[in-house]
């Protein structure tokens, strides 16, 4: 036997009980005749106590451990003359009658604690020795419940968790594929899936009406820190229901999940914002709405001054940011080089501040007199005390901007605490984006998605004005999830494809199994897929998903553990009739 208990779990209740453990030397402490070990294992830390003068061999044997050492222990449970809090172990410690070597370590290559002193690049090459830290161990453990979680509630709602393959074939679906070549098929490839959406849809027509998957997806993409190449999604479909049995099911999920999580009970309804109205005031279709500061449409106001940068601008916005029209110059100087940032792309920016004497100072005095300015004030709900800041530009480039200088000044006032949650629905998205280039139409969601009931004829006439039949549900600026209505008829799918630029021949050839699918009749239907890790992320605190993840990526979508991409010999590239050219 290794252990009679691990080492998060021994209390005052358990003195003069004698125990065995087993774990991971985190620390030694030689304190004059006393030896102190802070052995640790994923449940917690139990300090483990050697005194010299009654143990001179198992102390002797003790000086030579050294951090990362595992090792199994017998002894007694005493309690500590000197408690610590910090510790769910800290009312007791273990007096050391033997100790075994279960394998030596070498010296670490940092520190393995809360607190390390660890580059990322290079915990992610040892991230089997990061994985013992109890951050990562928290996340993975939250992880582990969310899972369960999930399951638990839509399985009690009646559906079921089928599996859907990942080697598939090629779909656009908005981002690259990962391909994986056949040897059995000479130059043909499998595509790893960028969703199941395809198979979800199979899984409806055949007849299972409530389908859920905690499954992996793949996209060959531009890597951040809420994004991997490979990631786990919820993602489930629903027959014979419209866009209110989905948002309420899966609403449904959300509260639960807040509730047996973070204790947190929402009692009324996620608010819905359309997505025009969240791009006209919060600048994006992910608003986060635990702040006010909306963007307010100056245009007309602030133009015909002789301010040529106003008078140019196809679209002038401005935010009012409640009491602070204290703000220094120097802090307005840095909010400027901010928005002036390539990623943001603003050419500068104008501020007026109303102050507590009622008079309102500009940047740009010379062209607004107090009269005009008030107009700002009024246009923006401004009052004394508060301070307006104002960007111009391209309207979607503008809002674009306002939407990055409000996070930012939601983070400078600490108005984006991530220990407050604020959900909501985002719905009406457009059915399709135009490329500025080509002027052809895409899916901003998939080709799938239905139209808004009612706008289905627009699909022959003006198809770049029509409303998706889409959500999403977005969490503090975060899209958590999404989905849509499906369409389900085959004449309509067939003017989505044309729509697309599809010839007849390229939809069959990517969809024919699909539209065969739908021949032999249809339920109406549609889903929704969550970002798993995403979620997690969010009610663990943490900024990038790889804290949720064991073996994530890093930002070149490299795994340098593994040294992963790497590459193969020639018999490998021989067999599958395939050469590299460098």
């Amino acid at each position: 036997m290794y252990r009679t208990h691990n080492c998060g779990e021994l209390r005052i209740d358990a003195v003069n009980k004698e125990i065995l453990l087993s774990g991971w030397v985190q620390k030694i402490r030689n304190l004059g005749g006393m030896t102190f070990i802070d052995l640790r294992d994923r449940y917690g830390i139990t300090q483990l106590v050697i005194d010299q003068n009654s143990k001179p061999e198992l102390s002797e044997q003790a000086r030579k451990l050294g951090r990362e050492f595992v090792i199994k222990v017998k002894g007694t449970v005493a309690e500590r003359s000197n408690k610590n809090k910090e510790l769910t172990t800290g009312e007791i410690e273990i007096v050391v009658s033997n100790i075994e070597i279960l394998s030596k370590s070498e010296v670490p290559p940092f520190t393995i604690e809360d607190e390390t002193d660890g580059g990322e690049e290079l915990r992610m090459k040892y991230r089997y020795l990061d994985l013992r830290r109890k951050p990562l161990q928290k996340g993975l453990m939250l992880r582990h419940l969310m899972a369960q979680l999930v399951r638990r509630f839509l399985s009690d709602k009646g559906f079921l968790e089928i599996e859907t393959p990942f080697l598939i074939r090629s779909t656009p679906e908005g981002a690259r594929d990962f391909v994986v070549p056949s040897r059995m098929s000479a130059g043909k490839f499998y595509a790893l899936p960028q969703s199941p959406q395809v198979f979800k849809q199979l899984l409806m027509i055949s007849g299972y009406d409530k389908y859920f998957q905690l499954t992996k997806c793949f996209r060959d993409e531009d890597f951040r820190s809420d994004r991997q190449p490979e990631f786990t999604q919820i993602d489930c479909e629903m027959s014979f229901i419209e866009r209110e049995d989905i948002l309420t099911t899966f609403e449904g999920l959300a509260k639960y999940l807040f509730k047996e999580v973070k204790n947190i009970d929402f009692k009324d309804n996620f608010p819905r914002i359309t997505y025009d109205n969240a791009m006209e005031k919060y600048g994006n279709d992910r608003p986060d709405i635990r702040f006010e500061m909306l963007i307010n449409n100056v245009t007309e106001i602030v133009k015909g001054k002789d301010f040529k940068v106003f008078d140019d601008a196809e679209y002038i916005g401005a935010l009012c940011v409640k009491g602070q029209s204290e703000f220094t110059r120097k802090q307005l100087d840095e909010l400027t080089e901010f928005v002036k940032r390539p990623q943001i792309g603003a050419m500068g920016m104008v501020y007026a501040k109303y102050n507590t004497d009622g008079t309102i100072k500009s940047s740009v005095d010379k062209f607004y007199n107090q009269d005009e300015l008030m107009k700002w004030a009024q246009a923006t709900g401004a009052q004394a005390g508060d301070l307006i800041l104002v960007l111009s530009g391209a309207k979607s480039k503008t809002l674009a901007a306002l939407s990055e200088l409000r996070h930012e000044m939601g983070n400078r006032l600490g108005l984006r605490d991530n220990k407050v949650f604020a959900p909501l629905w985002v719905i009406d998205f457009p059915l399709f984006e135009k490329d500025e280039e080509t002027g052809q139409l895409h899916a901003m969601h998939h080709p799938f998605t239905a139209p808004k009931i009612g706008e289905e004829h627009l699909l022959d006439t003006k198809p770049e004005n029509i409303k998706a039949n889409a959500y999403d549900l977005v969490i503090n600026g975060s899209e958590i999830g999404g989905g849509s209505i499906r369409i389900h008829d085959t004449e309509m799918q067939q003017k989505m494809f044309k729509a697309l630029g599809f010839t007849d021949e390229e939809a069959e050839n990517q969809f024919g199994f699909l539209m065969s699918a739908f021949k032999y009749g249809a339920p109406p239907h549609g889903g929704i897929a969550f970002g798993f890790d995403r979620w997690t992320a969010m009610f663990n605190g943490s900024d990038s998903i790889r804290d949720v993840m064991a073996f994530p990526k890093n930002n070149a979508g490299k795994d340098i553990m593994i040294d992963a991409p790497a590459e193969i010999d020639n018999k490998q590239l021989k067999d599958l009739f395939l050469s590299v050219n460098k």
